[in-house]
């Protein structure tokens, strides 16, 4: 049976995201349990304004369209945040979906997030928080990170992430590179991801079928079966049937008796007009 297939779909300005996209595609790897690609969604910005932000150079990564999300079972989205949602690039892949939301074509599969925000408290759940209508109006499931590791609750040095996702704090400059927790906590996503990916991608059982039985044929089995498990009756028994009949007979109203003998008389009459 074919391994479920799940997409790392990323967009990236200082290369943070990306680095965590790579991590979130070796513990989806690691798992064993999914097939995993990954893509970058299309910039917007002219390379001249993208040289002016110092935005890292992109990766030979293949770009993302609407129309490949119908082959994979998954998504994991990972963006850094605009004022605690996603960038203008990600919303814009989304507003190219619109053809499969009225298709229904992504609804019941799983997606999940990671991120990145300038500050600890940028916006490392509300990045998420507030791209949640977009899964919701797909009828996706959204899988959530919660707290699978003790490094999410190390408070001894700034620390990305949050239940929401995996995640990464840039700094303000984007002088930050994603620390090896974070990128721990990262493949940790993907393996878990994976699971939950293979699992609803499985087609369900089919039942055992019922055995076969001729329901016509069974009440007149169950009553040949009583029959012949019945005692024959003896001759005593025949006697005893007999005399009781008679004593009906002779117990029922005269009147009865006669109108029995008229519908008789009748019958016989009419048979011999056809004779």
């Amino acid at each position: 049976m074919a391994k479920a297939k799940v997409f790392v779909i990323y967009y990236s300005t200082y290369g943070h995201v990306q680095t965590l996209a790579q991590a979130v595609m070796k513990g989806l790897l690691k798992s064993g349990k999914v097939d995993a690609e990954i893509y970058q969604i299309s910039e917007t910005l002219s390379d001249d304004v993208l040289e002016k932000m110092n935005a890292a150079e992109k990766l030979n990564v293949p770009e993302i369209t609407a129309d490949r999300l119908v082959e994979a079972d998954g998504f994991v989205f990972g963006f850094p945040t605009r004022f605690g949602t996603a960038p203008a690039q990600v919303k814009a892949f989304f507003d190219s979906t619109g053809k499969l939301w009225s298709q229904g074509a992504l609804a019941g599969k799983p997606v999940g997030l990671f991120f990145s925000t300038a500050s600890q408290h940028g916006g490392q759940e509300a990045t998420a928080f507030s791209f949640m209508p977009h899964f919701a109006h797909h009828g996706m499931v959204y899988v959530s990170l919660g707290y699978p590791s003790d490094k999410m609750r190390d408070n001894s040095a700034v620390m990305g992430g949050s239940p929401w996702g995996c995640g990464t704090v840039a700094g303000p400059n984007g002088e930050r590179t994603p620390q090896v927790s974070e990128l721990d906590i990262a493949t940790i996503q993907g393996e878990k991801f994976a699971v939950v990916a293979a699992k609803l991608a499985a087609p369900a059982p089919v039942p055992a079928p019922a055995p076969a039985t001729d329901q016509a044929a069974a009440p007149a089995a169950a009553q040949a079966e009583a029959q012949a498990e019945a005692p024959a009756p003896t001759e005593q028994g025949k006697a005893q049937q007999g005399a009781g009949a008679q004593q009906t007979a002779a117990q029922e109203p005269p009147a009865k008796r006669e109108s029995g003998g008229r519908v008789k008389k009748a019958v016989a009459k009419i048979k011999s007009l056809f004779s």
